[in-house]
Order: C-alpha cells, then structure tokens, then sequence
C-alpha cells in the first residue's frame, strides 16, 4: 500500500475462467468465443489486412470486423467465429472424447 492508497487492493485468485470469476451465464462459451476471436485477431494482423479487406474475406461490414480486432465478439456465435477462421484459410477440428470428471469442458487448441 502506498501513500495514495487509502485501503489495500483485494485480489482473488482466478479459477482459469475470467468469464465464470465474473459470473456470466455461460462461461464456457464465452472463453471459447473469447479465444477464437483472438485467433482471427491474430490472424487479420499477421496478413497486415485492413479491417475492410478482412471484412470483405469475412463477409461482413468494417464495424463488425473492427469490434472482432477489439474482443467484441458477444453478437457473433461460435459457429460463425468458425466460419471466420475458415474463410481466412484455416482448419477448424472439433473433438469429443470422455471427461476427466462428472462434467466436460470446451477448450481450443491453437
């Protein structure tokens, strides 16, 4: 604590889903939308595309591509974020297989 602070900054540990910390309702998907919207995000980047050209490779309007380069990706579905990466060119592999525990999980593996 310094000077300036007047009470101590409480800090609680994360369970590795900010989005479950936080209490959204479905936490899951949100990571899941959280991270493959980073994946177009770093994609878009890396081709040094323009959001107007990728907004053309994506089929939708600049604004939209603009709030996916910002990590708002909350009105697009995780359907759609797959077919984005799958218009820039990518393989998108979706996997089942048994739980560790009583209840399975989403992950991505880029």
């Amino acid at each position: 604590m310094n000077a300036r602070t007047k009470s101590p900054i409480g800090v609680e540990k994360s369970n590795g889903n900010v989005f479950a910390d936080l209490g959204f309702p479905h936490p899951e998907q949100e990571l899941l939308k959280a991270r493959l919207t980073l994946e177009i995000y770093r994609i878009i980047r890396k081709r040094g595309l323009t959001q107007t050209e990728a907004g053309k490779i994506l089929g939708i309007k600049q604004p939209h591509v603009s709030a996916l380069m910002r990590n708002r990706a909350g009105s697009f579905s995780v359907e759609r974020l797959m077919d984005f990466l799958t218009a820039l060119g990518q393989d998108v592999e979706i996997s089942v297989k048994p739980a560790r525990g009583r209840q399975g999980e989403v992950s991505l593996v880029a």
